[in-house]
């Protein structure tokens, strides 16, 4: 089940895409599928046929994981 990911690299904007699996705490590289920027746009030093790039964790200051869509279906608690 791929997972939708934003991914922040060091010193750059923020950039999304799918991972076949999350990283493990061993993991050293990240592997990002239709890597693009937020808004949807290519990132502009990429090839324009690459659909795949493996970036190393420690380029990253951190990984957001969005929620599936069974997930956002998931009714929770509501403040009022």
């Amino acid at each position: 089940m791929p997972y939708t990911v934003i991914i922040h690299p060091t010193g750059e904007e923020p950039i999304i895409g799918e991972v076949e699996q999350l990283p493990e705490p061993s993991d050293i590289t990240i592997t990002l599928n239709s890597p693009r920027k937020m808004d949807g746009k290519e990132l502009h030093y990429l090839s324009e046929n690459v659909l795949t790039v493996i970036w190393p964790i420690s380029r990253l200051n951190f990984i957001e994981i969005l929620p599936t869509k069974a997930e956002e279906e998931i009714i929770g608690f509501v403040r009022e």
